[in-house]
């Protein structure tokens, strides 16, 4: 398997981390797509996603999958037991709605900010901004680790005692804030204790 990926950017670190949880980093290649520098929109890489982001997943039969979501999914149930995703439809269901709402309101919300009340990834591709629009998703943001503080009590994961993708995507969602100069709240104790116990669970996923 091959990931076209930017490093450091965070949904390749949502797929990294998965790959690490599922004991499969030795078996892809991770290959660099140099998002700052427009690679990203070169027909060459438009062939692999339309979209133009990172991650892709590309399959020894020459299948692409791109959307973390997506190719979390694909990994999971590679090597038989789903882990991440769920195991009965209950739990499928739960960690679904918990992963979404984790990236709408976290993940995007700071993904928002970033690319429209900072400089982003600068004037040449971000070619509209709305620095009011980044402002609110910055609330929004905030908004939802409160709501986590609440889903964390007396837990040490969003779904209950194991990770799951949505543990991932707030991972990856913590990464994001720290860069952008997003602090975890006072008043967010739980989430403060969670987002350590991630650090130290995924850090040597992502310096892989």
């Amino acid at each position: 398997m091959k990931i076209y990926e930017f490093n450091g950017f965070p949904n390749p670190a949502r797929v990294r981390i998965a790959l690490k949880e599922k004991g499969l980093l030795d078996n892809v290649e991770f290959i660099q797509v140099n998002v700052p520098e427009g690679e990203h929109r070169t027909p060459e890489f438009l062939k692999k996603n339309p979209s133009g982001a990172v991650p892709v997943l590309e399959l020894e039969d020459g299948t692409f999958i791109s959307e973390s979501n997506a190719i979390t999914e694909y990994l999971d149930h590679l090597t038989g037991e789903t882990t991440l995703t769920g195991a009965t439809a209950k739990q499928r269901a739960i960690i679904s709605m918990l992963n979404r709402k984790v990236e709408a309101g976290l993940l995007e919300g700071i993904g928002a900010f970033f690319h429209h009340a900072t400089d982003g990834l600068g004037p040449v591709l971000e070619t509209y901004q709305n620095k009011e629009w980044g402002e609110k998703q910055k609330e929004r943001a905030l908004e939802t680790l409160r709501w986590m503080e609440t889903v964390l009590e007396g837990q040490d994961y969003l779904a209950g005692d194991k990770i799951s993708v949505a543990d991932i995507t707030a991972r990856a969602g913590f990464l994001f804030a720290g860069f952008v100069g997003i602090d975890i709240p006072e008043d967010c104790p739980n989430v403060k204790a969670y987002a350590n116990r991630l650090s130290d669970r995924t850090d040597a996923a992502l310096a892989a």
